[in-house]
């Protein structure tokens, strides 16, 4: 897969994503439709931004491609200039074309990509400026999204309450989810994989103890989703996608704060989330999105195959056990045959269970990026899973 996952990052995503570089508005612009039809007027959302950073950045840290390091440069220069509210911090949720704010929600879940991104981009280029950005991001989390019992959600331009209608679905209107909490465990791994900060330190250590004892639920061997304020869980909803993501992701967290007691309780838990999965969800090449109440869903989502080969890839290399690289393999071969749009290099959003593509869904849109495509491509291409 390592040499695959090469081309399909040199060859194709980062072609395809450099394409949508909006050089006279800053940015990349925020709509294709399935028809490959460019909205050049449509808003850009932040976290796209953000993904879009990040993905050039890392890209161009491990391929020393000239045209991701420009690309880097074009996200940040566009982030840092029109995606922060300099009036009462933190990051909108999104802006208008021409880059004026357009919704002034203030999302945990989007600060905390900015702060992976921003880190990335450090990373990349040593900008102490993207550092100091990231560290203010962490700044408002901290002082603004968290309280005694975690992370919260959404927030107003100047950080009243906001009900929480964008990480909430499936009927449900949730207080906390594991959705933010994830990512904002990721976000602060990547800056604590720059920094070695202890700041970062003590809040990862915060999350991922409220991972084992709120989030994983040790009877279903699943994670729960969506909560209120007292981790109560509101849905009984299996998210496929999030469990294997969560699998490689939480682990690679952890470890880096070299506690061999602590990876050790994370890793058993993670290796559960995997087995799982591989149990219920992985079918016909390829993986379910998720199950509400008792219900499967069976499109199969972009962003969770690639996931998936990743999750299974990495409990793989954990237990050794060759179901899991077969089931990795085999996923992959599906998203190249299947999944790849073969007009643009990029995937489509999802295909039904005959793999159709489902052509009411865009190529990109503000949640359609090349984050967990490019970052499957990358951690193959360094065997880091």
């Amino acid at each position: 897969m390592r040499d695959a996952a090469r081309r399909m990052l040199i060859e194709r995503l980062i072609p395809f994503w450099a394409g949508l570089r909006d050089a006279e508005h800053g940015g990349f612009y925020g709509w294709m439709d399935y028809e490959l039809r460019v909205d050049r007027e449509a808003v850009k959302g932040c976290i796209l931004n953000s993904r879009i950073l990040w993905f050039f950045s890392e890209a161009a840290r491990l391929t020393g491609s000239d045209v991701a390091r420009a690309c880097a440069d074009h996200a940040y220069r566009f982030m840092t200039e029109r995606c922060f509210d300099r009036e009462h911090g933190g990051l909108f949720w999104s802006v208008t074309y021409d880059g004026c704010p357009d919704d002034t929600t203030k999302h945990t879940y989007n600060q905390a990509f900015g702060i992976y991104a921003l880190s990335a981009y450090h990373r990349l280029t040593g900008n102490a400026d993207a550092l100091a950005a990231a560290w203010s991001l962490y700044d408002v989390i901290e002082g603004h999204c968290s309280d005694a019992g975690g992370y919260l959600e959404a927030f107003t331009r100047d950080w009243g309450p906001e009900s929480n209608e964008k990480l909430s679905e499936n009927g449900v209107m949730a207080q906390r989810t594991m959705n933010t909490l994830l990512h904002v465990f990721e976000g602060y791994s990547g800056l604590y994989e720059v920094t070695r900060d202890p700041r970062a330190e003590r809040a990862l250590r915060r999350m991922l103890d409220i991972y084992a004892v709120k989030v994983f639920d040790p009877v279903r061997d699943r994670q729960r989703v969506f909560f209120d304020l007292d981790y109560n869980e509101l849905i009984d909803l299996h998210s496929y996608g999030h469990d294997i993501e969560s699998s490689w992701l939480i682990d690679w967290g952890a470890d880096l704060l070299g506690d061999e007691a602590l990876s050790g309780r994370i890793h058993a838990i993670d290796s559960r989330l995997a087995r799982n999965i591989y149990a219920r969800a992985y079918r016909d090449h390829s993986l379910l999105n998720e199950c509400e109440r008792g219900v499967d869903n069976t499109w199969r989502i972009w962003w969770v195959q690639a996931e998936a080969v990743l999750g299974f890839e990495h409990e793989y290399q954990k237990s050794g056990d060759p179901k899991f690289r077969a089931a990795a393999e085999d996923i992959w071969r599906y998203i190249e045959t299947r999944l790849t749009d073969p007009r643009t290099g990029e995937w489509f959003w999802q295909l039904d269970a005959h793999g159709n593509p489902d052509p009411q869904k865009p190529i990109v849109e503000p949640w359609k990026c090349p984050y967990h495509n490019g970052r499957l491509c990358m951690r193959l291409m360094e065997g880091r899973v």
